[in-house]
């Protein structure tokens, strides 16, 4: 596996050594030990899977302390931009976003520590995203961000009239209205 740290702190891009032939592919998708030698001790006690179609977008979601959750994401089938966001407060890069395209042939992972808000949009026909988290789904907990925000200036990769969010990610409020439970 190759471990890059990304340009904002915390972030770190994960590629899988990938055996291929013509039966197909092996990879590694974890390692603790190696995990943790790049990154450091995370538990993981969750792993979660959605699949989307075309144009959803899912985010930008985080949950407030004492649930707040590390993730490790990527897409097993599919194409998807993933965005995550720098909300911890004083932070050289709070505010600022961090992209990749994750799909099913880069194999490519993100590592979101806590401290960001998270989300992405399906570039593909469809996508299967799976993560693990480190910490529970906590409802009471959960916040997020509007997507569109001008302040954030997220280039999503698509025509906003392309995109279809929930109802629920419609009422998230503004960057400007945030105030982060979150410290660097």
């Amino acid at each position: 596996m190759k471990f890059s740290k990304a340009i904002i702190p915390g972030i770190v891009v994960i590629e899988p050594t990938v055996l291929s032939d013509k039966r197909g592919y092996f990879l590694e998708s974890f390692n603790k030990n190696e995990f943790e030698k790049a990154i450091g001790k995370v538990s993981f006690v969750q792993d979660n899977e959605s699949r989307s179609s075309k144009g959803v977008l899912r985010g930008l979601h985080y949950q407030k302390p004492p649930f707040a959750q590390a993730k490790l994401v990527r897409c097993i089938e599919g194409e998807i931009l993933d965005i995550a966001v720098d909300i911890r407060k004083d932070s050289p890069t709070y505010g600022l976003y961090h992209s990749d395209v994750l799909s099913s042939e880069n194999k490519k992972q993100l590592f979101i520590p806590r401290g960001f808000a998270h989300g992405f949009v399906v570039l593909s026909d469809s996508a299967v995203f799976a993560y693990k988290v480190d910490n529970t789904y906590a409802p009471d907990y959960e916040a997020g961000i509007l997507w569109n925000d001008k302040k954030l200036g997220v280039d999503w990769g698509a025509k906003e009239s392309e995109i279809f969010i929930s109802n629920k990610d419609e009422q998230l409020p503004l960057f400007s209205q945030f105030k982060s439970p979150f410290k660097f």
